[in-house]
């Protein structure tokens, strides 16, 4: 008898290897904003991920020594997730930003804007993994 194998769980993954520069962090915006399309994403879940893959290439820009960085974008049930993980192990910290300063809103603003965000270092302290999520539908796809 033959059985047919299949996947147990079937997630909709984009997923890219890149090394971040500042001249092409908005192609990446749009990359994921037609990803958020693509899975009828409601407006306000597309203005996070826009801002959201923004603040976390920037950061791994200006952060992580050499740029090069992996972008996923993952699909389970109703929520998408964007993760970014580069070799950096500092993970960062989201504080009050200085309302007056010219920097340092980013993370704090994507935290309130997102449903779920987080951080932690990879297995075997190899770097860290920045994510966030947005709540696409009450619905899985």
């Amino acid at each position: 008898m033959t059985v047919p194998v299949r996947p147990v769980v079937s997630r909709p993954t984009y997923e890219w290897a890149l090394t971040v520069r500042d001249s092409e962090i908005e192609f990446w915006r749009r990359a994921v904003v037609t990803v958020f399309e693509r899975w009828d994403a409601p407006p306000h879940c597309v203005d996070v991920a826009r801002l959201g893959v923004s603040e976390l290439l920037t950061n791994v820009a200006k952060h992580a020594g050499t740029g090069r960085c992996y972008l996923r974008l993952l699909r389970i049930g109703p929520e998408a997730v964007v993760q970014v993980h580069d070799r950096s192990r500092t993970l960062p910290v989201i504080t009050e930003p200085d309302w007056e300063g010219e920097a340092g809103r980013g993370l704090w603003l994507l935290r309130e804007m997102a449903d779920r965000m987080g951080c932690e270092v990879t297995h075997r302290r190899r770097g860290k993994i920045v994510w966030f999520s947005c709540v696409l539908s009450q619905e899985g796809p």
